[in-house]
């Protein structure tokens, strides 16, 4: 129990400083992308054009694209030691990572509605940490392997797949322009089976560094192969998503989809839900919603001016009435001094 212990409080620092690189990766990103855009460059947005590929020759979406890297990479090793139901939803702090440093590098405002929603993200956050299942439900890559050919995941592999092709090659050309939730969906339905693909990777790795002859297992190669596919996937569809839509728009959108295709694909392939307590459940449910609402008020709001001085200021002024312009404070003195006539 107190070696579980000490792989659990591992797997939580690797996620946290996961999200910091990941949010500031989206930043990073972004500066990148709106430089190119600057000096007219073919936008990564564009499907039309081949040569829309210009960011390689930025330098800060490199840096960025190597702080995602270093994010992912520390995500991939607290998968290894975590469940996946504790280290997805903690991505949410990246969510509150690029929220606070998009308002100081890319003029995006955070009103007192985002930082609500910062705090909300820290509270829903802490609840799914302290509900977390307390047992790791893959030992070997061999109990991976029964897992992966079990009826119900092979479902929804073929699902996600099926789904996936139909969005990029029926769906993204038409609408993807015009609609952030298309390539969104592409990278989070796609995200999902490459969490998987880390989970299995994580867990052989583990078991290289005990002793075990991993490397000689096909199934080890084989997520590799997926895993890199599935990444390149998701990169490429979301600097479209970047280069055309609002980082504030894309990051909490990306976070819930991404979020909840993960915990289904957990619950089919991992069974996770079925290790935890009602109160667990209901624990881990909860703080997730309490996330989405940190989220919601995040950007839902942002283009709202409202400080917490603004209510009463609101108040101290005279709203123009249609009959006089009579102000509410004239109003009432108004009523209170003149007699009612009988």
């Amino acid at each position: 129990m107190e070696v579980y212990r000490k792989e659990f409080y591992i797997g939580l620092s690797l996620a946290v400083s996961s999200s910091v690189f990941i949010g500031a990766s989206f930043i990073l990103k972004k500066k990148g992308l709106l430089r190119l855009a600057s000096k007219g460059s073919t936008r990564a947005g564009t499907d039309r054009s081949t040569s829309g590929y210009a960011y390689l020759k930025e330098w800060l979406w490199w840096a960025g694209l190597i702080s995602m890297g270093a994010g992912e990479a520390a995500n991939f090793a607290a998968y290894a030691f975590a469940p996946a139901t504790l280290v997805t939803p903690l991505g949410a702090l990246s969510v509150l990572v690029s929220a606070v440093l998009s308002s100081y590098f890319l003029n995006e405002r955070l009103n007192v509605h985002g930082k609500i929603g910062c705090l909300l993200c820290i509270i829903g956050s802490t609840v799914m940490v302290i509900h977390a299942p307390q047992e790791e439900e893959v030992s070997s890559l061999n109990v991976m392997a029964e897992k992966l050919t079990d009826t119900g995941f092979i479902v929804y592999a073929v699902s996600v797949v099926g789904s996936s092709l139909v969005l990029i090659f029926a769906v993204a050309p038409r609408y993807g322009q015009k609609n952030v939730l298309v390539y969104i969906l592409i990278c989070s339905v796609i995200g999902s089976l490459s969490v998987s693909c880390v989970k299995g990777l994580g867990i052989g790795i583990k078991e290289l560094f005990a002793g075990v002859a991993v490397l000689k297992e096909p199934l080890f190669w084989l997520l590799i192969i997926c895993l890199v596919i599935c990444i390149t996937i998701q990169i490429s569809y979301l600097n479209k998503a970047l280069d055309i839509f609002n980082t504030s728009i894309i990051t909490p959108i990306y976070y819930v989809f991404f979020t909840t295709s993960v915990m289904a694909c957990s619950a089919i392939l991992f069974k996770e839900w079925l290790k935890m307590t009602t109160d667990g459940a209901l624990g881990t449910i909860s703080g997730f919603f309490t996330i989405i609402l940190g989220i919601f008020l995040l950007h839902a709001f942002k283009d709202i001016t409202f400080t917490w001085d603004s209510l009463p200021l609101y108040l101290k002024k005279s709203p123009q009435g249609i009959h006089g312009n009579i102000s509410l404070t004239q109003l009432s003195q108004a009523m209170t001094t003149k007699p009612m006539k009988s």
